[in-house]
């Protein structure tokens, strides 16, 4: 069944308004018409199963017919992942990822070796946004992670969170026994890596140094890598058990 973001949802009336965009698509690519079934969900961690009662060039109309439990549920850690800004499509990949992989909030990281071209990001936000609906779609969560515009070192080292890990490259040492943390931020830095005194500002903040090990990551790699990790350990990335 396919599935459809909306932010006009009236429950009291079981109406469901599908923007311009998402109508054509649904008329033109998908060939849905009168009486087709899909998903539509809120971005708030709501699904409900609708079905179509007229679809046009410029707005689509559902019915809601039940609501209904999202295809992947949302993980019970609350995990952000501050990624240093990276170029265009390699920033996109990380957002997907990061959708894919459950983190609840991304922060775009401005650090002193962030690449110049990167340094643009902020006029980037709305293509952002577009891109963690439409990876939500794909990979059936029903909670949008959220995103803002860059922030600085200083920013980040005063964000509250049970635990608080940067990756580094270098002096850096297992991630520590924190029990259960109902939050964690993570943070991963640029391409060139940390300087001195941004890790130095960080450990002075309560951030534990942690090493990926002796691999040499790229950058976008290591954010995927370090929400992985950090899902298996606290989340809910694990087998599923059989039966």
């Amino acid at each position: 069944m396919r599935r459809f973001h909306s932010k006009d949802i009236n429950t009291e009336s079981g109406v469901v308004r599908l923007d311009p965009e998402q109508s054509a698509h649904a008329r033109s690519v998908l060939r849905l018409s009168k009486g087709d079934r899909a998903g539509v969900f809120d971005g708030n961690g709501n699904e409900f199963v609708c079905e179509i009662e007229e679809v046009g060039k410029r707005e689509a109309l559902l019915r809601i017919i039940s609501p209904a439990d999202p295809p992947a549920p949302e993980s019970p850690l609350d995990l952000i992942l501050a990624a240093s800004l990276l170029k265009h499509d390699k920033f996109d990949l990380v957002i997907q990822k990061a959708v894919e992989l459950g983190v609840t909030r991304l922060v775009p990281v401005l650090s002193k070796r962030t690449e110049v071209q990167a340094r643009k990001g902020g006029s980037r936000l709305v293509r952002w946004k577009k891109v963690i609906v439409e990876t939500s779609k794909q990979c059936g969560r029903a909670k949008l992670m959220e995103i803002g515009t860059p922030s600085g070192i200083s920013d980040i080292s005063g964000v509250a969170a049970d635990l608080k890990i940067v990756f580094a490259e270098r002096g850096g040492e297992g991630i520590p026994d924190a029990g259960n943390p109902r939050s964690v931020i993570a943070l991963v830095g640029p391409e060139g890596g940390w300087e001195d005194e941004e890790l130095r500002e960080l450990t002075d903040s309560r951030f534990h140094a942690v090493t990926l090990g002796r691999r040499i990551l790229r950058a976008e790699t290591a954010s995927i890598a370090a929400a992985s990790i950090l899902q298996h350990r606290f989340g809910d990335l694990e087998p599923r058990p059989e039966g």
